[in-house]
């Protein structure tokens, strides 16, 4: 399996409109979607759909009667998306993860090894002093 890996920078090119760079769109390997949904800190987070369907199976079978396993679950699962990758490399983020995010008119795409996330670039900017040691 390839990992995702690496940083960034990307700037819309319409309505919501980025283009997915090379070493992300090599992992998603060849599928033509992937699944986006709400991501923690404020980020996005982007899911080959294998690996989406194996964690929300790992989620649901987990009980609902636990606070903090519920929030989790209306949290990813509210917004979850299955996203169209076109023949430029591009996708539309859908206005409620654009809203969620705050992006507007530019991102910063990371790579997190099993996932990768879309980050407003300020927000990404402020969250890695917070955690450089």
């Amino acid at each position: 399996m390839v990992f995702f890996v690496g940083e960034y920078r990307v700037t819309f090119s319409g309505q919501g409109r980025i283009i997915i760079p090379k070493k992300i769109r090599e992992a998603l390997g060849t599928s033509k979607t992937f699944t986006l949904t709400k991501g923690f800190d404020g980020c996005l987070s982007g899911f080959r759909n294998t690996d989406w369907e194996k964690a929300a199976n790992e989620l649901i079978s987990q009980s609902s009667l636990e606070e903090q396993k519920s929030e989790t679950k209306r949290h990813l699962f509210s917004s979850a998306a299955i996203i169209e990758i076109d023949n430029q490399g591009r996708f539309v983020i859908p206005k409620v993860l654009l809203d969620y995010a705050s992006l507007k008119n530019n991102a910063t795409i990371i790579g997190v090894g099993d996932h990768f996330e879309v980050w407003e670039s300020n927000k990404w900017n402020e969250y890695i002093k917070k955690i450089k040691p």
